[in-house]
């Protein structure tokens, strides 16, 4: 597994941990700050700081083009690969589309539902077309 591979996974586990004890996204970060025998990665920091940053965008985003999913009806999971994939999509440039879908849907595949993979996949598929189609209408 790769080093931006690992730091998804541990992104992950900070938020979906976050979640299940009822802290604010990206809430148990500090713990785990202190709590690692050496520094987080980078991209662990930037992936959790950057969704906590941008979280309401970015469940806007996922409520929009998930119909009949409530964010809230969700697996806690897929829920927070959803919410690193769409970051990942709009504001990490140096990370191409298609990496951003296969490492959400890696990561569903791995840790999630066996339904998970391709309802990741589908709506984050969505999400990055309607950002290409965003961009292009400002470009013109």
């Amino acid at each position: 597994m790769g080093a931006r591979s690992k730091a998804r996974k541990r992104a992950l586990d900070i938020l979906f941990e976050s979640e299940l004890r009822g802290l604010p996204p990206g809430g148990t970060l500090d713990e785990r700050r202190s709590a690692a025998g050496s520094p987080l990665n980078e991209y662990t920091l930037t992936l959790v700081e950057g969704v906590v940053e941008r979280l309401g965008d970015i469940d806007e985003a996922i409520s929009a083009y998930s119909s009949g999913w409530p964010l809230e009806r969700m697996p806690v999971v897929d829920r927070n690969i959803l919410r690193i994939g769409v970051y990942e999509l709009r504001y990490v440039d140096s990370v191409p589309q298609a990496v951003a879908l296969s490492e959400a849907v890696a990561l569903a595949r791995e840790l999630s539902t066996d339904e998970s993979p391709s309802f990741v996949n589908g709506l984050l598929a969505k999400i990055a077309a309607m950002g290409v189609a965003e961009h292009q209408g400002h470009d013109s």
